[in-house]
């Protein structure tokens, strides 16, 4: 992470999936639609998408609404556990219930995840190599978007548990050369009518 140019990193998380997470649905197609326009104001270079079916779609179609900005797999922008904690690293209050939620994923996302989350750091967090700032797009899933917010804010490891991100929301982070990262907004839904705001959080959690 040792660039001489200011990265602008794009997070945004696919749209809204179907029930066994196969496709989008009418409302995820829509909601990637409407970032793709709102994006069409920004200086992308690249879109980098995980590889499920459901950041695939949402990455083309947001392509689809830009010019020229080439789309790039990346098994790095996937769907997995970036971190599993120790109970010491805990709230003693609440260990109990974070380790029962995470024992509940399949065993290839905890035990393999924590690799991918370190190179994903390595491959898109940090300044940028050259003379021109860079904007890129990952188009993810939640957790590597609480990943990477977590290590931009420098906070601990586990606490990328608790960041949540609405579908189709934008989160965009700054990495100058010389200075700490900065959050310059997160899940932000100002692109997308209230309709389609908050899905992909529990229902008790629309607002």
């Amino acid at each position: 992470m040792t660039g001489t140019a200011t990265r602008y990193l794009y997070l945004a998380r696919h749209g809204e999936a179907s029930p066994d997470e196969s496709k989008l649905t009418d409302n995820g197609r829509r909601q990637a639609v409407l970032l793709g326009e709102r994006l069409q104001r920004s200086r992308l270079s690249a879109i980098h998408h995980g590889p499920l079916p459901r950041a695939e779609q949402t990455a083309q179609r947001i392509c689809d609404q830009l010019d020229d900005v080439p789309l790039q797999p990346s098994e790095l922008a996937g769907d997995y556990i970036p971190y599993l904690p120790q109970r010491e690293e805990l709230p003693s209050e609440s260990a109990d219930a974070m380790l029962g939620h995470l024992s509940q994923f399949p065993a290839d996302e905890r035990e393999h995840g924590p690799a991918l989350a370190q190179a994903a750091l390595a491959q898109f967090a940090g300044p940028a190599d050259g003379d021109e700032p860079r904007h890129e797009l990952i188009v993810t899933h939640n957790f590597l978007i609480g990943w990477l917010v977590r290590s931009a804010l420098d906070a601990p490891k586990w606490r990328w548990m608790g960041l949540n991100h609405a579908n189709a929301a934008l989160t965009v982070i700054r990495y100058t050369p010389g200075r700490p990262a900065s959050v310059l907004f997160y899940n932000d839904m100002g692109h997308l009518p209230a309709e389609l705001r908050w899905t992909g959080f529990p229902p008790e959690l629309h607002i």
